[in-house]
């Protein structure tokens, strides 16, 4: 996923690491900070308890802000990073000004609780952090807890320009979806049990007028929307409305994380085409259904592509470092 030569080597490396994730991720580990900062998963999962207890919107936030990260240059905290001076962060893409506040803060105060512990201050990434928050808010949405892979190292390098063509877009087709994914090493299955995030959060009206104003000419109405739905929707943006107004990526129930996400697409009530089109395709269909009817097994393969996306882009060695802010490089 980098894609700035500082020199060919760098490139050449950073490329190695894209298409051969396994050399990337090889240090990954379960309990990797057994022995530097055993108690690092605890001193996490109590911050984020905090800052769930403020705000639910920790979990959409946070969850959103792994995968945003993990897309761009592969799973290195570099999306935390600040602009400064002549750079313009990953943060300040306009595909990233979306994110919210909270999420950001959850990892920084996390990072704060770590170091505040004399034997695990600065042996920590940003990058590890993240994703265990990552965990934390999705079982607290009622979501599974999984173990999560640690050790990976904090990017050197975050710029706005390397955001652009490496985040799905709500009116991706599967093709699209599935060539996105496929490029960061995840299958079809794991597109799709990732799109179900979107089982929680919110969007904006901007996001979706498309589809329920100007689909085409002959559809204003995107045809496979729910009826009700779109109806339910252009009542919550009307048009000309504040783009930046909200509305919830599930209407269900948007403050669980459960499969009620695959159901809602079986009834037209996917949000964004990239949502929809999961069930309409009938390549895709399949799995839909089945974890419609099946909780368990969707959950399973959600760990599942969760721990493959976390392998994405992995630092190593002086590929990268342990960050003392988040925000800004040492």
């Amino acid at each position: 996923m980098g894609r700035f030569n500082l020199v060919i080597a760098v490139l050449s490396l950073t490329v190695s690491v894209c298409f051969f994730p396994d050399l990337a991720s090889a240090q990954l580990r379960q309990n990797y900070y057994a022995n530097i900062c055993p108690n690092v998963e605890s001193i996490v999962r109590n911050v984020v308890n905090q800052k769930f207890r403020q705000t639910f919107v920790t979990v959409p936030a946070t969850l959103r802000m792994f995968f945003h990260d993990c897309f761009v240059q592969g799973c290195d905290a570099s999306v935390l990073v600040a602009s400064s001076g002549g750079n313009t962060a990953e943060k300040d893409n306009p595909d990233n000004l979306s994110l919210a506040g909270d999420g950001f803060d959850t990892v920084i105060k996390a990072k704060a609780a770590v170091d505040a512990i004399p034997r695990c201050r600065n042996k920590v990434s940003c990058a590890d952090i993240l994703a265990m928050a990552t965990r934390d808010v999705v079982s607290l949405a009622g979501g599974p807890s999984y173990a999560v892979e640690l050790g990976r190292l904090d990017g050197l390098s975050s710029t706005a320009a390397s955001v652009n063509g490496n985040l799905p877009k709500p009116s991706f087709n599967l093709n699209q979806l599935n060539a996105m994914f496929a490029s960061k090493g995840l299958s079809q299955t794991d597109m799709i049990a990732l799109s179900a995030a979107h089982t929680l959060g919110f969007s904006h009206c901007d996001k979706l007028a498309n589809r329920i104003y100007n689909f085409s000419r002959q559809n204003p109405v995107d045809p496979t929307l729910n009826r009700q739905y779109a109806t339910q929707l252009q009542g919550m943006c009307p048009r000309n409305v504040d783009p930046r107004i909200a509305i919830n990526m599930d209407p269900n129930t948007p403050r669980t994380f459960d499969n009620v996400y695959f159901q809602n697409l079986q009834q037209g009530k996917g949000l964004f085409t990239s949502d929809q089109v999961l069930w309409t395709d009938i390549r895709s269909r399949p799995t839909v259904d089945a974890w419609a009817r099946n909780p368990q097994a969707f959950q399973r393969a959600f760990i599942q592509a969760m721990t493959k996306l976390g392998r994405v882009g992995v630092k190593t060695g002086r590929n990268g470092n342990i960050r003392f802010d988040c925000g800004r490089f040492n």
